[in-house]
């Protein structure tokens, strides 16, 4: 197949269909667009990031790194401060090519599966299908004798269930139920009889044979546990699937927001050996969320946490795993919601003692706690962000962790290492200081670390850290010469102020390849409004994963930057600026943001604005298009959640709040939210909807439904409908959507 003719043929008919839309005075670069839609980033750049494989269990390890010159193989020790080439790569191409009778080339040495001897001087390793044994001391190659295939034991094989640690016991599911089976005579112990589909013992809830069990066991075999989910009263949301010879209905359980019925849970204990349920009594709040915290090595250690519908308070609860009592060890309660992304926990030397994150101060921070729930000390301090767990060494009573915000006028989604005593004694220390994105990689013994690290606007920066964080040596850098040279530019980042003027917002600008700084572009921002997360880029990248870097070429400049209400690593105040107001909460920073950029750069032309999202950023592109019609000219919208009561209850309740209403022992829930089905009257520019029609995420009713009110408005606009597609677009229903996404663009935006 001719690749390079397919791709003239979908330039040219591209090209055609923007003519037909009358665009014949654009200015748009589709051979350009196309040229780096299919650049092989992989080949012409090779390895970024170093991927350490640590030896025998020591601090000693080896990588392999692709640059122009080739794939080459390392050895690092750390301790003796040692780095070099594994071994001489022409030497072991010219034995490998003399064992095999086949032409090796030393550049392209593809090998896998190392395996070391004792030391570090002899390995093992497979070449195609070969097996080779090499000693690096006198450069020594020897093919392996691969054993024969060994002869299936006539013994069963473990087919299914989850067997106790000590293999005495397998248990499993059949039709809903849970049943125990004793491996050495198989005598088979019904344990329940109250399972059913959509409050089953099973992890599937299809109506089935025997299955895989929600149970989990303790360390010592004598007892199960199990979180069971009761999904019988949630009602249904339908598909339409349309393949087979009649299109058919699909229907899955789903609570929505505001909903009288959500899923329920309870938790449960089996003692196998005398064959008893004890239910734990975790009642407290109505439509509480139950999720196991912490399972000890001996089954009378249990901690499960326990959280109200409407997500501000929650609790530690340990477990009475004979009578099914429980005790309260902590309790946290943070308004207005618990911060669900960061929030984590951490039980030291089997629930002896309890690291726990909180916000409490309106920071993430980390407190250390008893196993009865008494406040030892705080451990880390600050108007930052504690974030990420990295390493516990309970002997050295160390905390690694990621640390956000620390850094003045630093980016404050960028991780760094942090290192902080467990016992609160001293500052909090920065091992990664440099401004970027750490990714940290620590050797068995904890002694040192492999850290790289990265900006969208900077190559990854790969080297050896000793655990208090002094630089060892540097590790082999990327090579982007080949990329450079075939016009690629890596984006710029950049930071505005958010409409209140005062809380900094953090952004990448890309722009085309041909960029041309007498010319005016129409911008465009790529938008996600949070709140659990923002879609900022922070590593680099060569083609970003939204299509900015693409769309950016043919003739835009594509922006992305965050706003109030969205990352949660900014503290309390930040990530819930938009409790409340969830539909509106971001467009002014996001208008204000572009304005600041139109002022700063004399090639960005104000008077062509466009702005796109998927899901979250889909509402948002709708939201902004309606509420300033006179700022934003176009919106592409992608399985946007434009109506938020037919979407998740978890989500929605959460970031926009539910209102808890008592009447007596009377406990209901009550939820209003303003959808972009109110804004459509608003409508003057150019928008276009996306959906899959088979998304059971944010369901294609969502954007059904925003097209039937802006009918009813008399408002034009386009409607792509992809078949077969769920919530992320894949295969050619996403080339096809990033090329429609382009057009619209194209039309709106580069009129002369």
């Amino acid at each position: 197949m001719n690749w390079s003719k397919m791709r003239r043929k979908r330039y040219i008919l591209l090209s055609l269909l923007l003519l037909t839309l009358g665009v014949q005075g654009q200015k748009a670069n589709f051979e350009q667009v196309e040229r780096f839609t299919n650049m092989k980033f992989g080949k012409l750049v090779g390895t970024l990031i170093v991927s350490p494989h640590f030896i025998n269990g020591s601090d000693r390890f080896w990588y392999s790194f692709v640059t122009g010159d080739g794939i080459r193989y390392y050895y690092v020790d750390p301790e003796r401060k040692v780095k070099r080439e594994l071994f001489d790569r022409e030497v072991l191409a010219r034995k490998l090519s003399s064992l095999t009778g086949t032409d090796v080339d030393a550049r392209k040495l593809a090998l896998r599966d190392f395996v070391f001897e004792r030391g570090d001087k002899v390995f093992s390793f497979k070449f195609g299908r070969l097996v080779f044994r090499y000693d690096v001391r006198g450069n020594r190659l020897e093919e392996v004798k691969q054993a024969s295939p060994k002869v299936l034991s006539k013994k069963p094989a473990r087919l299914f269930g989850k067997y106790s640690p000590d293999s005495t016991y397998v248990a499993y599911v059949k039709r809903h139920d849970l049943y125990v089976m004793r491996v050495k005579d198989s005598v088979e112990t019904r344990m329940t009889t109250d399972g059913e589909r959509y409050y089953s013992y099973g992890r599937n809830d299809r109506d089935m044979g025997v299955q895989d069990t929600r149970a989990e066991w303790f360390g010592d075999s004598k007892k199960m546990y199990v979180i069971r989910e009761d999904m019988r009263n949630v009602e249904e949301l339908p598909l339409i699937s349309i393949w087979g010879r009649r299109p058919t209905v699909r229907a899955y359980k789903c609570a929505l927001a505001g909903d009288e019925y959500v899923p329920q849970y309870e938790a449960s204990v089996f003692d196998v050996t005398a064959g008893k349920k004890v239910r734990v009594k975790m009642e407290k709040w109505k439509d509480q969320l139950l999720w196991l915290s912490y399972a000890g090595k001996s089954s009378d250690q249990l901690f499960i946490q326990r959280k109200k519908r409407t997500r501000e308070e929650l609790e530690i609860c340990a477990v009475d795993t004979e009578t099914g009592e429980v005790r309260v060890v902590i309790h946290e309660r943070s308004d207005p919601y618990l911060n669900d992304e960061l929030y984590s926990i951490a039980y030291l030397n089997d629930a002896s003692e309890i690291l726990w994150w909180s916000e409490r101060s309106g920071w993430g921070n980390y407190y250390l706690y008893d196993s009865r729930g008494n406040l030892k000390n705080q451990v880390t301090s600050g108007e930052w962000t504690s974030g990420r767990i990295v390493r516990i060494d309970t002997v050295r009573r160390m905390l690694y962790f990621e640390g956000h915000g620390q850094v003045k006028d630093g980016n404050p989604y960028y991780a760094r290492l942090c290192r902080a005593d467990l016992d609160g004694k001293g500052d909090v220390r920065i091992l990664t200081p440099e401004e970027g994105n750490h990714k940290m990689v620590f050797s068995p013994s904890g002694r040192y670390f492999v850290d790289s690290y990265s900006r969208p606007d900077q190559a990854p920066v790969n080297v050896v850290r000793d655990c208090k964080g002094k630089l060892l040596f540097r590790l082999e850098d990327p090579d982007l010469s080949d990329l450079y040279r075939e016009g690629w530019r890596e984006p710029e980042c950049f930071t505005v102020k958010a409409a209140d003027e005062q809380t900094d917002l953090y952004g990448v600008m890309w722009k085309p390849m041909d960029f041309d700084s007498t010319r005016r572009y129409p911008v465009i921002a790529y938008v996600y409004p949070g709140p659990w997360t923002e879609y900022i880029p922070l590593d680099f990248e060569f083609s970003s994963l939204s299509g900015a870097s693409q769309l950016a070429q043919l003739g835009f400049v594509v922006v992305c930057f965050g706003n109030r209400g969205g990352s949660p690593y900014r503290g309390r105040d930040y990530h819930a600026f938009g409790y409340g107001n969830l539909r509106d909460y971001p467009l002014a920073d996001n208008k204000h943001g572009l304005e600041q950029l139109i002022t700063r750069y004399p090639f960005i032309d104000g008077s062509r604005v466009g702005i796109y999202g998927h899901s979250g950023g889909g509402a948002m592109s709708v939201a902004a298009i309606c509420t300033y019609p006179d700022f934003y000219t176009a919106a592409v919208a992608s399985s946007g959640n434009h109506d938020n009561t037919i979407f998740d209850y978890g989500w929605s309740e959460i970031h926009h709040g539910i209102k808890e209403i008592r009447k007596g022992d009377s406990v209901s829930f009550e939820f209003n939210v303003p959808t972009n089905l109110e804004l459509v009257k608003n409508l003057k520019g150019h928008l276009m909807l996306v959906t899959g029609d088979a998304d059971d995420t944010v369901n294609p009713a969502n954007t059904l439904r925003l097209a039937s009110a802006l009918i009813n408005a008399k408002k034009d606009f386009e409607l792509v409908v992809l078949p077969g597609q769920k919530h992320g677009f894949m295969g050619p229903a996403k080339e096809f959507y990033h090329r429609k996404m382009w057009s619209h663009f194209v039309r709106y935006l580069l009129k002369e």
